[in-house]
């Protein structure tokens, strides 16, 4: 019998063989740099236009050139993905903010809690508005959008803040209806 921590995902989506050079390329990148080749590639890897597609739309949100920190975004990432209780994405960008951060603590509250977190008012409001966009995203304004502005978010900063939330929130529901179970490594990292 396989055990949870055995396998990837719930479903039985082998990565396609053999796989494409610049995806091999891209596994060996990461296996390299982050001694690891997230699961969650390796569930894409079934679909290497569904990889390709997913690793894009990722690398623009949280790598790109933006108005927020990378640890910004791995903050925005936890905090969304810890009220759509994603497994995944918690312990993943948990790791990221701890690493990032130097604090284990910050790691820890994004996953947990944000509101307990010693926050600037900057990360704050940019975390309250990942929040409300999470929960009730019909319920955002122009005030919502002004308390960004006021605590020095410029409106590239704002349609980035959406789209990093917007993006985790569609990845946490992905992952969480298939089960999908973040690498063991991350749990031990920056501690």
């Amino acid at each position: 019998m396989t055990s949870k921590t055995d396998r990837i995902t719930a479903l039985d989506l082998p990565m396609a063989e053999p796989l494409p050079k610049a995806t091999q390329d891209y596994f060996d990148l990461c296996q390299d740099k982050l001694g690891l080749i997230p699961n969650v590639l390796q569930a894409y890897a079934f679909d290497i236009d569904k990889l390709n597609a997913f690793t894009a739309m990722y690398n623009d949100v949280m790598l790109a050139d933006s108005g927020l920190s990378k640890l910004e975004r791995e903050m925005i990432a936890v905090v969304v993905s810890s009220i759509n209780r994603c497994w995944y994405c918690q312990v993943a960008h948990g790791a990221a903010v701890r690493a990032l951060s130097g604090d284990p603590a910050l790691g820890e509250a994004m996953v947990m809690n944000y509101r307990v977190a010693n926050l600037e008012p900057r990360q704050r409001a940019m975390l309250d508005f990942a929040a409300k966009l999470t929960t009730s995203s019909a319920e955002i304004e122009e005030a919502d959008r002004q308390a960004l502005r006021d605590a020095g978010f410029s409106d590239r900063d704002i349609f980035d803040i959406a789209s990093v939330a917007g993006f985790f929130n569609m990845t946490n529901r992905v992952a969480s209806a298939i089960d999908m179970q973040p690498n063991p490594e991350y749990h031990a990292q920056a501690r």
